[in-house]
């Protein structure tokens, strides 16, 4: 069980990944009075020898904690900045059937960076195989933090709990 975590503005503290933290998180930010409750599991109750409580599934921070902006490398983010669509044939992919393609292969001297990976599909990827002559028909780039949970807003969230889909506005 989980707990979505909003920020004292009441949107999430993050987007990259959704700021979702642990139940026993929740109750210590409960417990030293950083957080509120904005709704409860319900039919769910903590208990120790001297106390008991509800499990929160929304929490809101009393004060407002600044936004880390910088976005770090990784297959998600990449499929995300090119919305899950192979770069090669435009065929839309899941995130179970899109693969990594390195622009300039690795046996080429290519990095794993934005400016040179990109969303493939399966039977893409392994066509280009080794092949430094075929190109994605949008160059990569290295998207902002913006950018990405923008398009992130954009896909469909794949929520615990339905009632956390009103924070997500």
């Amino acid at each position: 069980m989980s707990t979505l975590m909003l920020n004292a503005d009441g949107s999430p503290i993050s987007y990259l990944p959704l700021s979702v933290i642990p139940w026993e998180d929740a109750i210590k930010y409960l417990v030293l009075d950083k957080a509120t409750v904005l709704e409860y599991h319900e039919d769910w109750i903590v208990h120790s020898e001297n106390w008991e409580t509800q499990v929160p599934s929304v929490m809101i921070l009393k004060e407002y904690e600044k936004r880390k902006t910088t976005i770090r490398f990784s297959k998600h983010n990449v499929f995300l900045r090119d919305g899950y669509v192979c770069q090669y044939c435009a065929d839309e992919v899941t995130r179970k059937t899109a693969t990594l393609d390195h622009v300039l292969p690795t046996s080429h001297g290519g990095k794993t960076t934005f400016e040179n990976c990109c969303t493939a599909c399966a039977t893409c990827n392994a066509n280009k195989g080794n092949n430094k002559k075929i190109v994605p028909k949008i160059k990569p780039y290295k998207p902002t933090y913006f950018q990405l949970v923008d398009k992130r807003k954009k896909l469909q969230w794949d929520l615990q709990y339905p009632a956390w889909a009103s924070y997500l506005a």
